[in-house]
């Protein structure tokens, strides 16, 4: 028997994807303020959005960063609360001349909508609404009552999604989150993410002088700020691809046993893995690739520049050079007390007559990782068998999904990602795209998911 909520959908799919198109078109770079139109056009959007599909109290959320949009539908007494959650802001679209169609203007090509943001999160984030609006349209409620929070700060790390929690703690009180943000790992395997990394990040500068020196003049006898932050960045391995920072494992629980043989299980093809990056193994010894992927922490330069680096020659010696740090962290490990850990070590390898200053840090999120026995994970299970035909693989995922961290802290609640984009979408690349099998999929789980949750009772949740 077919489920009228979905035949809806399947029959405005053109109007769905004209919609998505719209969202798309709208340049939301929340980290450039060149964007602040995009930013507002997106906003403008979904504000109106919301509305049209029958969603009350919709309103731009003030925190002191960029707004969020908020919707919200509850009347379903007795039933679960919800918080749904995506985002709309995305990453800069540079460098503009490897895209092979404007970044701004979705272009569909082989079954693929090309465009910045589709992906990440604008795509996976519309599937939900479309869902909803599809519910309030053919049957004039949902299963299950609902809150929508749309973000603007995903990309540059939900700077103020803690406040934003703390001051509308009471509107956005909810059972559980469902995140249309947090991709699948892969294209070939049905899976489901438990759990991620967290991450924390800084800038430094190094100065060796007071302003560049000639390089005749002065070669030979006066450091070189560029030959000192490469020593710095070295210092930070061991020769066989180990951390060798001091104190940067403390409070990490060796792998167990069961961990190991679990990931051991899941189909995955190390040689065709690195074969299609065009790239060899490497990283902290002694650990399978999924290993390092998913339960070990990292420690990486992201950026690192100084002295001459236009055309030509210029000979300098650069009294200043500088780099960009991150750290993906597992359990046990805290973002404030690494970042200060890694400050330490490169102030105690710092050589005599260099200055090391320290700019903004970056992130901040603990690990995360997803109760086994919860009612929502167990409807999501059930929602990708029926979608995909079988049952998803528990895994978890190297990145950072900064607001599962944050709502489980500031408003007590776990988050399932129910996101269906995919891994390999390049969305933070060029010629970011995403699968329309992927809205047809997401379109069909979601409305199972919905459906599902609204067979549950409100004390399940109560217990977790």
């Amino acid at each position: 028997m077919s489920d009228p909520v979905l035949a809806r959908l399947k029959a405005d799919r053109e109007g769905i994807l004209s919609r998505l198109y719209t969202f798309v078109r709208h340049p939301s770079v929340g980290a450039d303020p060149a964007y602040a139109d995009g930013m507002r056009g997106a906003q403008d959007f979904l504000l109106d959005r919301l509305q049209a599909l029958g969603l009350r109290k919709v309103e731009r959320l003030e925190a002191g960063g960029q707004p969020a949009i908020y919707g919200e539908w509850l009347g379903a007494p007795g039933k679960p609360t919800f918080l749904i959650y995506g985002h709309y802001d995305v990453q800069p679209p540079d460098p503009f001349e490897k895209w092979s169609s404007p970044p701004f203007e979705p272009t569909l090509r082989n079954e693929r909508i090309y465009a910045r943001g589709v992906s990440d999160d604008k795509a996976p984030s519309h599937i939900a609404l479309e869902v909803l609006g599809a519910f309030l349209q053919e049957e004039g409620s949902l299963p299950v009552n609902v809150k929508v929070l749309l973000e603007g700060e995903e990309e540059t790390g939900s700077a103020t999604l803690g406040a934003l929690c703390r001051c509308y703690a009471d509107l956005l009180a909810a059972d559980a989150v469902i995140s249309a943000d947090g991709a699948r790992w892969r294209a070939d395997l049905p899976t489901i993410t438990v759990a991620s990394r967290g991450n924390a990040g800084f800038e430094f500068t190094v100065t060796t002088a007071s302003k560049d020196l000639h390089s005749g003049r002065y070669g030979g006898a006066v450091p070189n700020a560029l030959h000192v932050i490469a020593e710095l960045i070295a210092s930070f391995r061991t020769p066989e691809g180990g951390i060798a920072v001091e104190g940067f494992f403390d409070g990490v629980e060796p792998l167990q046993e069961q961990e190991q043989s679990a990931l051991a299980q899941i189909p995955f093809d190390e040689e065709a893995f690195y074969g299609q990056l065009r790239t060899a193994p490497n990283g902290e010894p002694g650990y399978t690739t999924l290993e390092r992927l998913w339960l070990r922490p990292t420690l990486e330069v992201n950026g690192l520049w100084g002295g001459y680096t236009g055309a030509g020659s210029k000979t300098v010696i650069p009294n200043e050079a500088h780099a960009k740090i991150t750290m993906r962290l597992v359990p046990g490990q805290d973002p404030e007390r690494l970042v200060e850990v890694v400050k330490n070590h490169l102030l105690r390898q710092s050589p005599k007559g260099t200055t090391i200053t320290f700019g903004a840090k970056r992130g901040g999120s603990r690990a995360y990782l997803f109760p086994a026995d919860h009612p929502l994970l167990a409807a999501a299970e059930q929602a990708l068998t029926e979608t995909l035909g079988t049952l998803p693989i528990r895994v978890r995922m190297g990145a950072t999904l900064p607001m599962t961290d944050i709502m489980a802290r500031e408003l007590g609640v776990h988050t399932v990602m129910f996101s269906f984009s995919i891994s390999d979408e390049d969305y933070h690349a060029p010629n970011e795209f995403f699968r329309l099998s992927s809205l047809d999929d997401g379109l069909t789980a979601w409305v199972r998911l919905l459906r599902k949750v609204g067979q549950q009772g409100k004390d399940e949740y109560r217990r977790q």
